[in-house]
């Protein structure tokens, strides 16, 4: 049987991010405040990475216009890729005209992928301390 990811919705705790293993997320190009910013985590394997229900740890907070740092825990040492998504008017859902997002390594999105790169193009190590990633935010 496959392991189920857990699935938690979790607050923006930077002090779970001083030891173990997490991954501290600096966010740039914020177009706007306002709606929130949803962080996910995700194993970095073809069937976990962006898949419906798949996603580790979820972080909502509400946006902030410019930049932000979230902390996101994970379960263990190994390879992941975190997927970050500006839903700016808070609808919870996709608007393709005006949310944004962004992903670990920042990869190119374009059409033709339709903004789901890879695992390996998003994928990061993480050991048992906290590792600090950037990710510039890409809006349509």
């Amino acid at each position: 049987m496959p392991v189920q990811a857990s699935g938690q919705v979790l607050s923006n705790d930077l002090s779970k991010c001083r030891s173990g293993p997490s991954t501290l997320v600096q966010i740039s190009g914020i177009k706007s405040g306002g709606g929130k910013l949803r962080i996910q985590s995700y194993r970095a394997n073809a069937s976990d990475w962006l898949a419906k229900g798949r996603w580790i740890n979820r972080i909502e907070v509400p946006a902030r216009a410019g930049s932000m740092t979230v902390c996101v825990p994970l379960p263990a040492a190994g390879s992941y890729g975190i997927a970050v998504r500006h839903d700016i008017n808070g609808n919870g859902k996709t608007d393709l005209s005006s949310d944004g997002g962004g992903m670990s390594n920042n990869p190119s999105i374009n059409i033709f992928n339709l903004g789901k790169p890879s695992y390996k193009k998003t994928a990061f190590a993480v050991g048992d301390a906290p590792k600090t990633i950037s990710i510039s935010m890409k809006y349509m």
